[in-house]
């Protein structure tokens, strides 16, 4: 049982250096949300049309699938609620997943 706990706490550890060492470049990840218009209707701290991006990361934060969670809402065209009415949420306007991948860890480094 304690070889099992250790084994697991390693892989902790190790999974926690990688994510704390993943590159965030928030500026590339700014400039491109507003190039896709996504502060039109979110901003980092305050309520808007959509929620803002540091309630987002503290909802996600700790969540296995967090990252894949943002990356299907920034890729795909989900339908959203703004004001009562069904909308489209827009994509980010790129097709690098680098590029998309960096917005996602800002969003949750938030």
């Amino acid at each position: 049982m304690k070889t099992t706990s250790r084994i697991l706490g390693t892989a902790v550890l190790c999974l926690v250096a990688n994510v704390a060492s993943a590159v965030v470049d928030g500026n590339a990840a700014q400039a491109l949300m507003k190039k896709s218009d996504c502060f039109r209707c979110h901003s980092i701290d305050m309520k808007k049309d959509g929620p803002p991006y540091k309630e987002v990361a503290s909802k996600l934060r700790g969540k296995p699938d967090a990252e894949e969670k943002l990356y299907r809402h920034l890729t795909t065209y989900p339908t959203i609620k703004i004001a009562g009415k069904n909308e489209d949420h827009i994509t980010l306007k790129t097709k690098d997943e680098s590029e998309i991948r960096n917005v996602i860890h800002w969003i949750l480094t938030l």
